[in-house]
């Protein structure tokens, strides 16, 4: 099969690569979309640890079922599907409970790392477990359906949190997770959702999409513009999807006593984090890790109109063309939300 290999750091291939093989609880998947992820762009120098070349990555995608295993039900030949980036076992006690973004065996599509090497979909075919997969709903794209991967994320992350009618939200980072955050929150009955970015075409993006005010990052002191704009008393949750120390001291400070701050951003291992604050004004925090089982809503929600992911999708392109899309998109082409691959 052709596929796109991270053969080294910085180094993408367009060429051959043996064709996956099923095992007896696998389907085998002919990929007919898979978007490109900040993180496969990011981990392509080597600086998150999670893309060890040689690679094929790849996590956001749909496709047909080929061949399942002897022991699949449920699928067969033909089936339009899309799957869960996250491969768990199934049967650990986080499994059990239904967390299984949490599972103790957790392998992501797309990654390696010092624990596993699982590649991924930016390839004519993927193999994965069928207790990942998911029929599609008739009549919805290969396309729109790629995009229900970063869309389940986005649902977990407004899950985590007691969020009420009418409530004030701030969102930091208007990629496509603070997008669809966004949607979700206007679907949520939220008064007043407060997009901040560096990026002027995000934000204008972020008002066609349900936003009622936005804030340049780098432009003048954007907590005391939030301040102003709630009427001095801070937004009720904050949703931090950049993970920078800047990024999340703004959520922080951005945020009422008592507030509800989302951490989903994962860019950086590490950051300095003002303790103080969180503690005085009882902040509660909530990390917010991938998804955990919030595929089918995702895809009903799509299908039924009720999230528009049509203008996320900035190109619709080969797979042969992936290095160059992805050449754009690390020269941090802003215009471009999400780029997707073809094979």
């Amino acid at each position: 099969m052709k596929a796109l290999i991270l053969r080294d750091y910085n180094e993408l291939v367009y060429e051959e690569a043996p064709d996956p093989e099923p095992g007896p609880e696998d389907l085998l998947i002919r990929v007919r979309a898979c978007a490109i992820c900040g993180s496969d762009v990011h981990g392509m120098d080597g600086s998150t640890g999670r893309r060890i070349p040689p690679l094929i990555m790849g996590h956001e995608a749909a496709g047909e079922v080929v061949a399942a295993g002897p022991q699949v039900r449920g699928f067969e030949a033909g089936d339009r599907v899309t799957f869960d980036s996250t491969i768990y076992c199934g049967w650990c006690r986080y499994c059990r409970a239904g967390r299984i973004n949490l599972c103790e065996q957790r392998r992501v599509l797309g990654v390696s790392c010092a624990e596993y090497r699982q590649d991924g979909a930016f390839a004519e075919y993927v193999v994965v477990p069928a207790r990942a997969a998911i029929h599609l709903p008739d009549g919805l794209s290969f396309e729109r359906a790629a995009l229900v991967e970063p869309l389940a994320i986005a649902l977990h992350a407004v899950n985590r949190t007691p969020l009420r009618l009418n409530d004030t939200a701030v969102v930091i980072g208007a990629g496509t997770i603070g997008l669809l955050i966004i949607e979700l929150l206007q679907l949520s009955g939220c008064r007043s959702i407060i997009a901040v970015d560096r990026a002027a075409s995000r934000l204008e993006m972020a008002v066609r999409l349900g936003a009622t005010h936005t804030l340049l990052a780098d432009e003048g002191d954007v907590p005391m513009k939030i301040q102003q704009l709630t009427g001095g008393r801070g937004a009720d949750v904050a949703f931090e999807a950049v993970g920078t120390t800047s990024a999340v001291q703004i959520a922080m400070a951005a945020l009422a006593k008592g507030g509800d701050l989302v951490l989903i951003g994962n860019l950086a291992a590490g950051i300095e984090f003002p303790l103080q604050q969180a503690v005085a004004r009882e902040l509660s925090i909530y990390g917010s890790c991938a998804s955990a089982g919030e595929y089918e809503k995702g895809l009903d929600l799509i299908a039924r109109g009720a999230v528009d992911v049509e203008p996320l999708i900035s190109a619709v392109a080969p797979l042969a063309e992936g290095v160059l899309w992805f050449e754009r998109l690390r020269r941090g082409a802003s215009e471009l939300i999400k780029v997707i691959l073809v094979p």
